[in-house]
């Protein structure tokens, strides 16, 4: 069977890894200059920490583990097929891989065969001095031929945009570090979420400076509280 073989044109970065380490307060990026930067991730965390302690207080620590272990193993390895298959391998799904993980990979498949290609990065490490954060981005590539931050997102349930802005500003730091990394601009991020027991996948485009300034509204936050010693 004929599949999609797709583009790569990769940006340089000037660094090919970013060290790594997770703390109790969090994931820190360390810079070619020895900063340590925290993941966007880490600074997000803030806006739904409350949110999360009550959901963990109202269906107990146990069924709180089980849910986020299942989310966090379907994730991986969609994440994991999705970079495979984007880098053309002949194999994309791990031995043995779980039915619904496949089926989930198979409902946003249309969606990579026909508005991606010309991938700039896949699974990059990135930064930006202007903000102080870092991360890690699941691909910069052309989305129906303009140049886009693309998120690949798992979900138990069908979800609305409101339920996901954190999403949408964590593009758009995304875009700001790659164009300070790459002098790059990136203006659109696209949201491509797989829903289990779900065959159609949910796709959200976003413009960058929509989120620009609910970006800055966080890092204030998280700053301040860690500043206080609530981050």
């Amino acid at each position: 069977m004929n599949r999609k073989k797709f583009i790569h044109s990769p940006l340089d970065l000037g660094y090919r890894d970013l060290e790594a380490n997770t703390t109790v307060s969090g994931r820190f990026y360390t810079t070619p200059s020895g900063k340590a930067y925290p993941s966007i991730t880490t600074v997000l965390g803030i806006r739904n920490k409350g949110a999360l302690q009550e959901w963990r207080a109202r269906v107990g620590e146990v069924e709180a583990a089980r849910v986020s272990r299942h989310a966090s193993t379907r994730g991986t390895a969609l994440h994991t097929a999705v970079e495979r298959y984007i880098d053309n391998e002949e194999h994309y799904f791990a031995e043995g891989e779980m039915p619904h993980v496949k089926d989930m990979f198979n409902s946003i498949k249309p969606i990579l065969d026909s508005h991606i290609d010309n991938v700039r990065l896949q699974e990059a490490p990135l930064y930006s001095e202007h903000l102080g954060l870092a991360g890690r981005v699941d691909l910069i590539a052309e989305f129906d031929g303009r140049l886009s931050i693309i998120d690949f997102k798992t979900s138990s349930r069908v979800k609305t945009e409101d339920e996901i802005d954190s999403y949408f500003i964590q593009m758009a730091a995304y875009a700001i570090m790659c164009e300070e990394r790459t002098d790059t601009p990136v203006s659109q991020g696209v949201i491509v979420m797989a829903v289990e027991n779900h065959a159609k996948p949910l796709v959200f485009v976003q413009k960058r400076d929509r989120w620009t300034e609910e970006l800055f509204k966080t890092i204030n936050e998280y700053n301040t509280k860690k500043l206080f010693g609530h981050a």
